[in-house]
């Protein structure tokens, strides 16, 4: 029992989590939805997207993947919420999460905010692209690398 508890403890919270990145589209950034971390609530609920940044991208001297973001959405209104944004240095050092006091807004049709709606309502509909952080990242760059 107690080498049991102290395995939970021991274990990286990182590596038993699996995700379900699917792919929502690139731009300055390229941004993947996870549905593994997708909690529905009535009509929306909450997912968790991250945010990957080109492989030259370095705030501080430190290099970064990118960012998470937890985002609540409404998929009887269209409307999205995000609700705080934490950077994920190069190796996957998650930095502290920041609130965004934004207010929720209407999704517009092509945005990354709609995509993400499209997918956090419509689950089943995606196959997954990546599995792993590392996986999503080198993803990512190799779309943001197709857009130059």
């Amino acid at each position: 029992m107690i080498l049991a508890a102290l395995s939970l403890l021991l274990t990286d919270p990182a590596q038993a989590e699996p995700h379900r990145f699917v792919f929502l589209g690139a731009g300055r950034f390229a941004q993947y939805a996870d549905l593994a971390s997708l909690h529905a609530d009535g009509s929306g609920g909450r997912i968790r997207v991250f945010q990957v940044v080109a492989p030259d991208f370095r705030a501080g001297g430190d290099a970064y993947w990118g960012g998470w973001s937890w985002w609540s959405f409404d998929c009887h209104s269209g409307t999205v919420d995000r609700l705080d944004f934490a950077s994920v240095r190069e190796g996957g050092h998650e930095g502290p999460a920041t609130p965004d006091p934004a207010p929720a807004y209407q999704a517009a049709r092509g945005g990354d905010a709609f995509e993400m709606l499209a997918a956090a309502c419509n689950p089943d509909d995606y196959t997954a692209d990546a599995a792993t952080l590392e996986e999503a990242v080198a993803h990512g760059r190799a779309n943001l690398a197709a857009l130059d």
